[in-house]
């Protein structure tokens, strides 16, 4: 019953319980805890004292803020579900390249040639339409050992990052760092390149999780550590390993986790979107530049 509304009589003189503010016909003694209004069994909504009426219920739904992770995401209830599908495509693309079609494996591999190296640019060198090996080669992999040794350090560092990221800063971040990764081996091996795996990628999930680490205050000796262990193999290696996809992704994961982490909360999806952008954007332009100067 409203404040200003008075009691209804009955024909008898007697007091009667005021009706439902939807219902006016059905009389109830139970009222909104927030209005105050009169509401029956079928309109009131159970809270956790009392009950509300649907309107009430309905605006403090829309008055409530989204719940966001520490660095803007949505909080899911699989904080891995990115890097199951990632592991899953990668499996699935080895599969495919090693026993099904393994003629596909020259097609998605990233690599470029020129002159004296082939007759004429080949791969990505020979313009726009071969610049997608930029991201089918970060899902292509050269034998058992190189995807089981990927895809163990995809595990152990994409959940922790998917979860405090959540997923779609998550993907830009894994996808700036492979483009960049793909990006720095076609800069300094453009003339004559062959590279596959996912390590660019992987190395940017290095390269955030050691921010991830600075900006919680974590000691930052284990990442370090780890760090320095792989670029040692990487460079002892480098005849077999692709060391320049390594480092790219190694800067563009560092950068683009500073952008995602650092944001001021202002303005922080802003910030984040543009530091995404923004490298991906410097991957493309090393892209054009070097694919200009091979066939200048």
């Amino acid at each position: 019953m409203l404040p200003d509304e008075p009691a209804r009589t009955g024909a008898e003189g007697g007091h009667r319980l005021p009706g439902c503010y939807r219902h006016p016909e059905r009389e109830t003694g139970i009222s909104c805890g927030r209005c105050g209004r009169p509401i029956c069994p079928e309109c009131m909504v159970s809270a956790s004292v009392g009950f509300h009426c649907p309107e009430c219920v309905q605006g403090g739904h829309q008055d409530a803020r989204q719940a966001r992770t520490r660095f803007g995401g949505l909080p899911v209830a699989d904080g891995a579900l990115v890097t199951k599908t990632l592991i899953g495509l990668n499996l699935l693309v080895f599969v495919l390249t090693e026993y099904i079609r393994p003629e596909w494996w020259d097609t998605l591999a990233l690599q470029s040639a020129v002159p004296p190296h082939w007759f004429e640019a080949y791969g990505v060198a020979a313009g726009p339409d071969e610049w997608y090996r930029l991201v089918t080669a970060m899902f292509v992999h050269g034998g058992v050992m190189h995807l089981v040794m990927n895809m163990v350090s995809l595990w152990v560092l994409g959940p922790q990052l998917e979860l405090v990221l959540g997923r779609l800063r998550f993907v830009g971040l894994y996808f700036a760092s492979g483009l960049m990764g793909g990006a720095f081996s076609y800069l300094f091996a453009g003339e004559k390149l062959n590279s596959v795996g996912a390590s660019g990628a992987i190395f940017g999930l290095l390269g955030a999780t050691a921010v991830l680490y600075r900006v919680s205050r974590v000691p930052l000796g284990p990442v370090i550590a780890l760090l320095v262990f792989n670029l040692v193999i990487t460079f002892s290696l480098s005849r077999v390993i692709d060391w320049r996809a390594h480092l790219g992704g190694l800067i563009a994961g560092a950068v683009t986790g500073v952008g995602l982490m650092y944001a001021p909360q202002a303005r922080r999806g802003l910030v984040q979107g543009l530091t995404v952008a923004a490298v991906l954007l410097a991957a493309v332009l090393i892209v054009v530049l070097q694919t200009a100067r091979l066939n200048g």
